[in-house]
């Protein structure tokens, strides 16, 4: 495993639509394991493969209940609304107020290339939502709702705000700031 330059905003790649994986090769799996590893070392809660240069379909994301790769994802069905702080890896230190659905049916395959559904909720649908996008060339900047504003870190606590339940995509319900970075 080895931790990937993540692109940052302005990068042309963050702009461009992902293709489909079509076999879990060793390098398919490896950009898996980079991607965690460049996830985790980073402290987000996701990362879309474009993120660390690749033009693949693949989610990772880590809300606080181990690790969600997803292959190929698709978003069925959405639901309600729910609106947050909102951060990005691929934009360090910012964040905004984005809509997104509160409930998300999503169709996606594992590592093992087994096809999967999965319904979400409140930070985890976020997340899935931000993570999507990224494969589809958007970014949060996108939908944010007024100004982007600098995330403030509380520097009294052990935990970063990415931990404290918020944002699953880019950054979520801010504590100070945004909750998670995507």
């Amino acid at each position: 495993m080895a931790l990937r330059t993540i692109r940052m905003l302005g990068d042309e790649i963050l702009t461009k639509h992902c293709r489909e994986v079509k076999s879990m090769t060793p390098r398919m799996r490896e950009l898996i394991d980079d991607m965690l590893e460049t996830m985790y070392h980073a402290e987000g809660v996701g990362l879309a493969a474009p993120q660390v240069g690749v033009l693949r379909r693949i989610v990772v994301i880590d809300i606080g209940d181990g690790p969600l790769v997803m292959v190929n994802p698709v978003i069925l069905k959405t639901e309600g609304e729910q609106t947050g702080d909102e951060g990005c890896l691929s934009l360090p230190g910012k964040a905004g107020q984005v809509t997104r659905p509160n409930y998300i049916q999503a169709r996606f395959f594992d590592e093992d290339m087994e096809e999967c559904e999965i319904e979400a909720e409140e930070l985890l649908a976020r997340a899935i939502c931000h993570e999507v996008d990224h494969l589809e060339g958007h970014m949060y900047v996108e939908l944010v709702e007024g100004e982007i504003h600098d995330v403030v870190y509380d520097e009294d606590d052990d935990e970063t705000d990415a931990d404290d339940g918020a944002d699953a995509a880019g950054g979520d319900d801010a504590n100070d700031g945004a909750d998670t970075a995507h």
